[in-house]
């Protein structure tokens, strides 16, 4: 097996897979991992079925080094660019199964439960079950399902996949049969070598690919190359090149930066750095914003959230980001910097118009600070898609109020999906402040909808239902922020 040896190239991608290292000087800026794994290695397991990170045929596990923890997680390598693997541990179906061939639990528990019947997606569901194995010795039902949402099935109805999952989380072989556990102080020292001190350039012709190992470093990258592609998670990215064949040239990838990977909570609230994933920002979000965690939970699959960035979310400024309007309601604010600096604004001010966000050339979103939310106020989420999971929003709605006596003091209500970009609705806000807390408050003030929305029409959705979801989720808002109370007066006088 190969020796670590310290890295003082800053023209090289370096990872290990599987058991071996890695050395790329040559890499496209838009090589995709699934591509490099079957057409330049021939590890076939990995399949290609969307390309565009549903169906989870391409799962694999990315492993990366955080301080001393080897995290490993489940990603979809059809939408992941080799050039952000630098530093990381990239493991494939091929590498599960023992020397002597006995295959791994997972693989075993599958083959025992009748998991598999045409055998196409079996690797990426094998893959995201080897995620849970490592990750929880004693997953739940929901835990089961939550780790598949990512993974499509047309064949066994998921049912004996989920019976594999709960019979091999019983199975925990020795350090010495799993190949991850097995490896993993060697796997921890490896990666340590392969740090970068300095920022990685790869060139080739016109194409140009930037690994800047330190935030000074993409601030200075975005001063040399005004108009890059900033790639954190790659969850949006990935489909530019994978559905719409668009040039990202040059590239500026920031998922290994330290800096932006960081989470601080304190008594005002909770600062996230642009670079930290859905599934990282997790617990300590779910915690102070219960509902935002709920939301959270239903954005993309697992390989999605494991990938997927907020402050990506935020930089890429679409109307139906299902993190904005929550943070909005919450009164984030979004931290941008460059070589000149730093500076902090209101995260509703942010995005001033459809594909225009208040970004000035070199600056990139560093961080977020989400304010935190006195337990007096009622703040809810609503997604609206046409699947529960691992689906685009339709509309997206979140609320926010504080009464008082009895009334509205404060109101702050935002939506994804009604507008160009992320809106809050002033007219509805205008109409409830002051007001009694109550149905028909609320039933007038969805009028107001009208002059604050004028939504579009799509294949997600019409704008008449936009509208009238709309107006609905306030009135939902309205009934869980009562209780059962508010229904059940409504059924005893004779209202269905």
């Amino acid at each position: 097996m190969p020796q670590a040896r310290e890295n003082k190239n800053n023209d090289s991608i370096r990872f290990i897979l599987n058991d071996s290292e890695v050395t790329l000087t040559d890499v496209a800026p838009s090589a995709t991992l699934l591509d490099y794994l079957r057409l330049e290695r021939r590890l076939t397991g990995t399949k290609e079925g969307c390309a565009e990170g549903d169906c989870g045929a391409c799962t694999v596990l990315v492993g990366r080094l955080s301080g001393q923890m080897l995290t490993y997680e489940s990603i979809n390598a059809c939408i992941r660019f080799v050039g952000s693997l630098h530093g990381t541990h990239v493991v494939t179906v091929e590498h599960l199964a023992a020397r002597d061939g006995t295959l791994h639990p997972v693989q075993q528990a599958m083959v025992d439960f009748h998991g598999s019947q045409c055998g196409f997606c079996t690797p990426g569901f094998v893959m995201s079950l080897y995620g849970l194995w490592l990750s929880n010795d004693n997953p739940s039902r929901a835990d089961i399902e939550k780790a598949l949402q990512g993974n499509l099935c047309r064949c066994t109805g998921y049912e004996p996949i989920v019976k594999a999952a709960e019979a091999a989380a019983s199975a925990r072989p020795s350090a010495i049969f799993d190949p991850i556990v097995a490896a993993r102080d060697e796997t921890i020292a490896r990666l340590k070598a392969m740090k970068s001190e300095e920022t990685i350039t790869i060139r080739d012709g016109e194409h140009c690919l930037i690994v800047p190992a330190d935030a000074a470093g993409l601030a200075t990258a975005l001063a040399q190359h005004q108009g890059a592609t900033v790639v954190a998670g790659s969850t949006d990215v990935g489909l530019w090149v994978t559905k719409q064949m668009r040039p990202i040239n040059p590239v500026i990838f920031i998922n290994g930066i330290a800096e932006l990977q960081q989470i601080a909570r304190s008594e005002a609230g909770i600062t996230i750095g642009a670079g930290v994933s859905y599934t990282a920002a997790f617990a300590a979000l779910s915690s102070a914003y219960p509902a935002l965690g709920r939301l959270i939970d239903r954005i993309g699959g697992e390989q999605v959230r494991n990938m997927g960035t907020i402050g990506g979310n935020i930089a890429n400024g679409s109307p139906i980001g299902d993190s904005p309007p929550p943070l909005i309601v919450l009164g984030a604010t979004v931290t941008l910097r460059s070589t000149e600096g730093t500076r902090t604004l209101p995260l509703e001010d942010f995005f001033i118009a459809y594909g225009k966000q208040d970004r000035k050339a070199g600056e990139f979103v560093e961080s977020i600070f989400v304010p935190r939310l006195p337990a007096e106020d009622h703040f809810a989420a609503y997604k609206i898609s046409k699947r529960r999971d691992e689906d685009i929003s339709a509309l997206l709605g979140a609320f926010r109020i504080a009464l008082e006596d009895g009334k509205v003091r404060s109101a702050r209500i935002a939506f994804g999906g009604m507008a160009g970009t992320p809106k809050r609705a002033a007219s509805v806000e205008a109409a409830l402040i002051g007001k009694p807390w109550t149905e028909e408050t609320v039933r007038v003030a969805q009028g107001a909808f009208e002059t604050d929305y004028q939504p579009l029409s799509d294949w997600r959705a019409t704008s008449t239902y936009r509208m009238l979801a709309a107006k609905n989720l306030l009135l939902r808002f309205f009934l869980e922020s009562e209780g059962e109370a508010a229904e059940l007066v409504r059924y005893a006088a004779g209202e269905r």
